[in-house]
């Protein structure tokens, strides 16, 4: 098949979709087939990759780690058609989603949409939620992907949200899947963790509490920050390593100040991707207190990574953090210090959990993935093919 991906976000930016879009990508060129990205500009962006196109674009006005298209013209829409495009995948709603909705109509190609983000928790980002509702998030998405031949959903919360929505078209559960061989232990050297450790401030016998993402109001890490002086009374020692940058970070840097335990709570700033999986290793437990996530890759590639996670109860995480056997979830914010306690201290029941994580990820792989997503094009080209002869287009004949 030649299969057109369009997203707005893409690598060398690190976030969820722009993973997604990356895995899926490489994985499907395995499997035999011709694979295009379409996605923005992007000055990091260092030389061309086959077969990925970028639009011009310019840094988000309210969120500046993000890029928008700029208007595209009538004659790249025609560029398309030397493609021979068979399905049109879609990764975002916003400009360049949309471009590939317009390449879908003119050409008459079927389409795929993963719906990746709740949009509902990010309208702060636009005006601080004055211009944009969650209800009108809610319209958009379900206007959008009843646009789509067929929807795919990363996990049974997402699915059930745009039902709620009034997304009428057929959708799918299909996980993101992760290549696993940049997390595994023994990657690393015990003697390179140590000098990255010795490197952002850490001591080596440090309990360390890692957090990898986005530093931003939806990931909740002003919960976290808040609980660290309790953890402290519990594990003296311990250190919160945040490993990203984002809009919050001044703010939580400040919260830190304010209760005193700056010297504990350490901001390392973005970290190349090709290193992520050691930046995971640093940690004795990853924790999260995010609400927002429709997957939420980072639990699993800390798993993959040996490392127990701590992370706030949600659907997200349905059978993958299964508490008290895969790792430890929270319900209450005042349950995280006993539970990182217990998770720091108790090394026998920790290793017994990271080892059942591991087990339980196994089907999560990235050829799982691109194998699933791969079938669903199958379906929805052979819906397209069987497809009756409506009495209207009969008559026209």
């Amino acid at each position: 098949m030649n299969i057109g991906l369009f997203t707005d976000t893409y690598f060398p930016q690190i976030n969820g979709v722009a993973t997604s879009t990356k895995i899926l990508e490489q994985e499907l060129a395995k499997l035999g087939h011709k694979v295009y990205v379409f996605t923005t500009s992007d000055p990091k962006a260092k030389g061309s990759l086959p077969r990925v196109y970028r639009l011009p674009s310019m840094p988000f006005t309210f969120l500046p780690s993000h890029r928008v298209a700029l208007v595209y013209p009538p004659r790249l829409l025609a560029s398309l058609k030397k493609f021979n495009l068979d399905i049109i995948h879609t990764q975002s709603e916003f400009p360049v989603g949309i471009f590939g909705r317009i390449v879908s109509g003119f050409y008459k190609i079927p389409s795929v949409h993963t719906y990746h983000t709740m949009y509902e928790d990010y309208v702060h980002y636009v005006a601080n939620g004055h211009l944009i509702t969650p209800k009108m998030a809610q319209r958009y998405s379900r206007i959008f992907c009843n646009r789509a031949n067929a929807v795919i959903a990363p996990v049974e919360k997402a699915k059930d949200s745009l039902i709620s929505y009034g997304v009428t078209k057929p959708i799918t559960v299909i996980p993101t899947g992760i290549v696993f061989e940049p997390f595994a232990r023994g990657k690393y050297s015990q003697e390179e963790l140590d000098e990255t450790k010795l490197s952002v401030g850490l001591n080596l016998t440090d309990p360390v509490i890692i957090y990898i993402g986005r530093i931003a109001q939806e990931k909740s890490l002003d919960v976290i920050v808040k609980q660290m002086p309790e953890t402290l009374k519990l594990v003296p020692d311990a250190k919160l390593v945040i490993v990203g940058n984002g809009p919050k970070r001044e703010e939580l840097t400040e919260l830190a100040e304010a209760l005193g335990i700056e010297k504990s709570v350490i901001f390392t700033g973005p970290r190349p991707w090709s290193e992520i999986g050691k930046y995971y290793q640093l940690g004795d437990v990853f924790v999260s207190a995010s609400t927002s996530e429709t997957q939420g890759l980072t639990y699993i590639e800390a798993m993959a990574a040996g490392v127990l996670v701590v992370a706030k109860k949600d659907r997200s995480i349905e059978g993958i953090v299964i508490d008290g056997e895969t790792g430890y979830y929270f319900e209450n914010d005042n349950e995280l210090p006993a539970i990182l306690q217990r998770a720091l201290t108790d090394a026998e029941t920790s290793k017994k959990l990271v080892s059942n994580a591991l087990n339980n990820i196994a089907h999560l792989s990235s050829e799982t993935f691109a194998k699933n997503v791969e079938a669903l094009y199958k379906e929805t080209l052979a819906k397209k093919e069987n497809k009756p002869i409506s009495r209207r287009r009969l008559l026209r004949r």
